[in-house]
């Protein structure tokens, strides 16, 4: 019966999942073994098969009994423009952040360690009556795992690179990193101020990772950039929205929300607070939730600087989610849930999951 599968899903496999809902094979073999039966053929030489599997090894997906959701595609008439995500990748030093406080004419660079970004952190701005949401990822070669995670939940990445400089490991990385997630990069040649500056040098030498701009007859965005007087950042941003309008970005608003996890941490007062990337649905105040095998119940909803408070956030909106009774962690699934009990059934389920299945 439907019921019993969808309880299935809920306590052994940890998956959120409704009774039209539908999953990928993977699972679907889950829920066949958790009934005691056998898939017909599992096991065998699936290589004549290949063309009928809906995917395969080379396509990005994760199985819904890893990520706990199942698929769940949303009608098209219900889906509505989306402000664009931007992750902000490049060399450290090359003003990646400089970039960002100039954008939000807000200064963080000072108060982090050596004037290094070191975390995650997801801002919206407003631009011309446009909204567009940025993601900061560290340019250390550290941190090359946490700029993967950036990169595998943004639309755009606008690769920073010093024209006093050159294109440098982390930046080569960075564009690697674009081209596994599938996103087209606009670049932003920058530090264009200083008198050693040579655009034209940057440019060519990304021709070497097969980054052609279009000044070079070429289809990649580019533009010369000052993070430091501001010179160029307006034709950035005006680039940024072309490049997000060719790509026509939709989420449906009205259904329950889903997103990402960015970082999470424990504030003083707060308790555990984790920046949420909202991908589509709308979250609310009160919305029961689970995110890995940590669940809650919302109760607050803070904007990117901590202190403003909102009532909702939808597609593409990066928020402060107050509410949760465990720690998540960064790129877990966020997925509002029908009511507290599911969302901590499933959290309990997922708790228990093997490590590599979470």
């Amino acid at each position: 019966k439907v019921a019993e599968v969808v309880k299935f899903c809920f306590s052994d496999l940890g998956v959120l999942i409704t009774a039209n809902g539908s999953v990928d094979r993977e699972t679907a073999v889950k829920i066949v073994n958790g009934f005691g039966k056998i898939v017909a053929g599992e096991g065998e030489d699936e290589d004549e098969d290949e063309d009928d599997d809906d995917y395969n090894e080379d396509d990005d997906y994760e199985p819904a009994y890893e990520s706990g959701l199942a698929l769940d595609e949303d009608d098209p008439d219900t889906l509505l423009t989306r402000p664009p995500v931007i992750t902000v990748m490049g060399h450290v030093d090359h003003g990646k952040t400089s970039l960002l406080d100039y954008i939000r004419s807000s200064s963080v660079t000072s108060g982090e360690a050596g004037g290094i970004t070191q975390h995650i952190a997801a801002y919206q701005i407003t631009n011309d009556d446009d909204k567009i949401t940025f993601i900061d990822t560290p340019g250390h070669a550290a941190f090359t795992d946490m700029r993967s995670r950036g990169a595998n939940i943004t639309d755009i990445v606008v690769l920073v690179v010093a024209a006093d400089d050159s294109v440098k490991e982390q930046s080569i990385d960075s564009i690697r990193c674009a081209r596994d997630a599938g996103c087209p990069i606009v670049v932003a040649v920058n530090k264009c101020d200083l008198p050693t500056a040579d655009p034209l040098k940057i440019k060519t030498e990304l021709t070497q990772h097969d980054l052609l701009v279009e000044e070079l007859g070429g289809d990649v965005l580019a533009e010369e950039i000052s993070a430091k007087t501001g010179d160029g950042v307006q034709a950035l941003l005006d680039k940024v929205k072309l490049q997000a309008e060719m790509l026509n970005l939709k989420a449906n608003p009205d259904r329950d929300a889903v997103g990402v996890v960015i970082e999470a941490k424990v504030e003083k007062g707060l308790g555990t607070v984790a920046t949420v990337l909202i991908n589509k649905g709308t979250l609310a105040i009160g919305d029961p939730f689970i995110a890995g095998a940590a669940c809650g119940k919302v109760r607050a909803l803070l904007q990117d600087d901590g202190k403003t408070r909102v009532k909702e956030a939808g597609p593409s909106t990066p928020i402060k989610v107050v509410g949760f009774d465990g720690v998540p962690s960064a790129g877990d699934l966020f997925v509002v849930a029908e009511d507290q009990d599911v969302a901590r059934t499933l959290a309990e389920s997922r708790e228990r999951l093997p490590r590599g299945e979470e």
